[in-house]
């Protein structure tokens, strides 16, 4: 970890309090067994670049702006004719955050933009692969405060995976409900504990 005084909120709060908190409830007996947050990639696809390829470079200014990194513009594999599609067009664009631009990330993710998501009644938390890393979906993006709703072209769905360093699903999901991921059916036990 960097400079404690340099740490982001988040960061902190692993540091202070869920690291303690991991390794009383599943019994670690060192600090570097402890699942951290890895990585979390965004992906956005854009099933309109067919027809306008301005479309992709839209998307990817406005996902920069989210991530507050330049994103990297994804190109298909292979030709689809049924959806017009030819090998090397742009069809989308992901970005990758690590260390401190993940931290605030999710801190925006877990306190401003998953309340202002509509009808929200929480995360699903079944939704892990198996190996500790988290998926989940959003359908807007206007949701994140940078996007300005005058400017955007239309509005796009994105993905988020959170990669964890945790072996089993249940770590990973405590590890993400400590962070502030507010999972269905989890949060009632919260309130009533």
């Amino acid at each position: 970890m960097a400079d404690v005084a340099n740490l982001t909120r988040m960061q902190k709060l692993y540091v202070d309090t869920i690291r303690g908190q991991m390794t009383e409830q599943f019994g670690y007996k060192n600090l570097m067994q402890v699942p951290k947050i890895d990585k979390i990639v965004i992906n956005m696809g854009v099933g309109d670049a067919t027809q306008d390829k301005k479309l992709v470079d839209a998307a990817a200014a406005e996902m920069a702006l989210i991530a507050g990194q330049k994103s990297v513009i994804c190109k298909a594999k292979k030709s689809v004719a049924v959806f017009k599609l030819r090998e090397g067009m742009p069809i989308g664009c992901k970005v990758t955050l690590r260390r401190e631009k993940m931290y605030e990330f999710l801190d925006r993710l877990v306190t401003i933009a998953l309340p202002r998501v509509r009808d929200f009644r929480g995360l699903n938390p079944k939704s892990f692969d198996g190996r500790g890393n988290y998926a989940m979906g959003l359908k807007e993006q206007i949701v994140f405060p940078e996007i300005n709703y005058d400017r955007i072209g239309k509005v796009r769905g994105m993905d988020v995976i959170i990669t964890t360093t945790a072996n089993t699903d249940d770590e990973a999901r405590a590890l993400l409900f400590a962070f502030g991921l507010p999972f269905t059916g989890m949060v009632d036990q919260k309130k009533a504990a």
